[in-house]
């Protein structure tokens, strides 16, 4: 408890980047959307070859379309354990894909109507990535549309005219993406909220249902954070509460889902990871910054497992590390362990 008093008078307060992009999608959305624009971009490029001239150029076309219909997929398959840095490279190859259409389309009808397929390039990336993240695929994507089609023999008026509907749809779908992100996400933190955290704990055990891919989940409390609040104020344990969500994110692997459950408790879902693995990441995490005390109770999905006993099975173990001294993560145990209400939780 010192060391939490003893930092929470020198803490700064963490700045959570507002500039960041909201990400409302987990990475199997993504893989998802990605899937179906590759799917449907591949499709009308297909269609398009039916009017197009015969010749090099409409086999070219053609073959551009099937690779994209493989890309969906690839995507499809594989894309939801893919880290997020990984859907830079499938939208960049989208776009590379699209410009090429647009640049070996035999006439400029063609030309024009491979272009538009570039939407879904921009949708994409304002859907997926942070704002300077998503500005630079919109950026690439307008410089190589309006190359193409100039090159094309397409005007100049036209082209412009499609960077600046490009560019609209980009600013709409970013403002929809940040209003959204905000009904999930807690303005202290930057974190998900509740709501968040259970629309992701949802879909993740449905896909571990259906993969049989391991998932864990996690309950976190800061110890003693109601004497900090009594002793030095709110402001000293928003600091405390920033400082948490700063180092596990950080920390934590790119498919790990962090929320604020609200108060001083924090919510963690670990994809991929059995139970001993992630307590071993967990009490990993947790040492990292001995300031801050913090009891941890660790649980494994099982197949007949619902959301409301997956997360009870946390705060079994949750309890169970509060009991046995704080500051200290626990994996559940078969049993509750003996004080444990089994109806409501009680914080020793």
């Amino acid at each position: 408890m010192q060391a939490v008093k003893s930092w929470a008078r020198k803490a700064d307060v963490l700045q959570v980047s507002r500039s960041a992009a909201p990400e409302v999608a987990t990475t199997r959305i993504m893989a998802r959307a990605l899937a179906t624009f590759y799917a449907f971009g591949g499709s009308a490029g297909l269609l398009m070859t039916l009017d197009a001239e015969s010749g090099v150029r409409r086999s070219v076309l053609a073959v551009l379309s099937c690779v994209a219909l493989v890309g969906s997929v690839v995507v499809g398959r594989w894309g939801p354990s893919w880290p997020r840095a990984f859907f830079h490279g499938a939208v960049g190859a989208a776009t590379a894909l699209i410009v090429t259409a647009v640049a070996i389309a035999p006439d400029p009808v063609t030309s024009v109507a491979a272009a538009v397929l570039i939407t879904f390039v921009v949708v994409d990336a304002h859907f997926f990535f942070p704002s300077r993240q998503a500005l630079a695929h919109l950026v690439a994507a307008v410089v190589g549309i309006t190359a193409a089609l100039v090159a094309g023999d397409v005007g100049i008026g036209t082209a412009l005219g499609l960077d600046l509907t490009l560019v609209s749809i980009g600013a709409v779908i970013r403002t929809l993406v940040t209003l959204a992100s905000d009904a999930s996400r807690d303005p202290l933190t930057g974190l998900s909220n509740r709501r968040g955290f259970d629309q992701a704990l949802d879909e993740l055990m449905s896909e571990a249902s259906r993969t049989g891919e391991a998932l864990s989940a996690v309950l976190i409390d800061v110890d003693h954070f109601k004497a900090v609040n009594d002793t030095y104020g709110h402001e000293a344990g928003d600091k405390v509460l920033c400082r948490v969500a700063g180092v596990w994110q950080t920390e934590l692997p790119d498919r790990a889902l962090l929320a604020r459950h609200g108060g001083d408790e924090f919510s963690l879902l670990l994809p991929g990871m059995a139970g001993a693995e992630a307590l071993a990441v967990v009490r990993r995490v947790c040492g990292l910054d001995p300031t801050v005390s913090l009891s941890c109770g660790v649980a494994q999905y099982r197949s007949s497992d619902s959301a409301s006993q997956l997360m009870r099975s946390a705060d079994r173990a949750l309890y169970e590390a509060k009991v046995r001294g704080r500051g200290r993560a626990e994996l559940v145990s078969s049993t509750a362990p003996a004080g444990y209400d089994t109806r409501v939780h009680r914080r020793p």
